[in-house]
């Protein structure tokens, strides 16, 4: 018998032209089997790995649950600013912002400087979206939160992360985490989307270090979304 031709030789037949390849496959590794699997389109990285959190709810659902939190401390800094995403709602909700980041991508008042020439905090909460590649697993080894923990002057940060980041255990951050794990965090139950494309990939969550947290072991929360911070003030 013959056999059939795929979908693939008939959709070239149609169209005259050869259909594009799948991009090369992905090597995973699952225990001691190598298993491949199709893999998404490249997407280059963005400069600065600058994906802001355009999205209010976010940051809107942190300041109603943790607001009242927050603002017993006095002031926030949110050391990757970008555009003011995140600072402009945390004014809106009656708080001094300090904004700094490593280049001034348009947030009003930021102060053009490298997170890891911060010796000390500019505030005692810190709340911000890290740059992706300086805080995970593969590229960034964990830095960005190691420099946070080795920080003084905070008492509070709150690190909107991929729900699944804390799985990670390569280059450190697993024992990173193991010695210094978060306090709590909330799982948002609706995706962002940071590129603005729509569909996004994954599920987040705000990762809260409380140095006045005095659970036994990390505490884990739902948030759903707020479409406005003061919502708890208005409906307590």
């Amino acid at each position: 018998m013959k056999a059939t031709r795929s979908a693939k030789s008939l959709l070239r037949a149609i169209a005259g032209s050869a259909v594009p390849e799948a991009p090369p496959a992905l090597l995973r590794v699952m225990g001691d089997e190598h298993v491949t699997a199709a893999r998404a389109p490249f997407e280059e990285r963005r400069d600065f790995d600058l994906y802001p959190t355009g999205e209010p709810e976010a940051i809107r659902g942190l300041l109603a649950l943790d607001g009242e939190r927050i603002r017993a401390l006095g002031a926030v800094w949110e050391p990757a600013a970008g555009y003011g995403h995140l600072s402009r709602e945390i004014e809106s909700f009656g708080l001094p912002c300090a904004v700094s980041d490593v280049a001034d991508h348009g947030c009003p008042g930021v102060e053009v400087r490298s997170f890891y020439d911060c010796r000390c905090a500019l505030a005692p909460a810190i709340i911000t979206n890290p740059p992706y590649c300086e805080i995970n697993a593969r590229d960034g080894r964990g830095r960005w939160l190691r420099h946070t923990l080795n920080m003084p002057g905070w008492r509070y940060c709150a690190l909107l992360l991929s729900w699944d980041w804390p799985a990670a255990r390569a280059n450190g951050l697993g024992a990173l985490l193991d010695a210094h794990p978060f306090s709590y965090c909330y799982l948002m139950r609706w995706k962002l989307d940071f590129t603005g494309e729509g569909s996004p990939p994954q599920r987040n969550a705000w990762f809260i270090w409380d140095r006045d947290w005095t659970g036994a072991e990390p505490a884990f929360r739902f948030m759903d979304r707020h479409l406005d911070h003061r919502q708890t003030e208005l409906f307590p």
